[in-house]
């Protein structure tokens, strides 16, 4: 595979980004790096998130918050978009901080 079909297969749950790492360890370019950052930030968002929300929901009672569970999906849908697009564009609300955390992958 190529490094933007990897940067693709990163944001399909954290299986698809251990394959694209695993695959393009020995020829990951900048684009392959930057997704892999950004995906993982979202995948780990995706196991955080609905800890905080089952919170807030049992101490608030406003079950609407429960909508806010989508926000990892909608990322990995950005990120997979701008990885198709061949763009290295910080994800909303955690693209910034993917990119300063996860500075060991490239």
């Amino acid at each position: 595979m190529d490094n933007k079909t990897l940067s693709i297969v990163s944001y399909i749950t954290i299986i698809g980004w251990l394959i694209a790492f695993i695959a393009g360890k020995d020829k990951a370019d900048s684009l392959l790096r930057y997704h892999l950052k950004q995906s993982l930030g979202a995948a780990i968002l995706s196991f955080i998130l609905p800890t905080i929300l089952g919170i807030l929901i049992s101490v608030t009672h406003l079950g609407i918050l429960g909508i806010i569970a989508i926000l990892p999906l909608v990322l990995m849908i950005i990120g997979a978009i701008n990885a198709a697009n061949e763009v290295e564009k910080p994800l909303p609300l955690i693209g910034k901080i993917a990119e300063e955390q996860f500075s060991f992958i490239g």
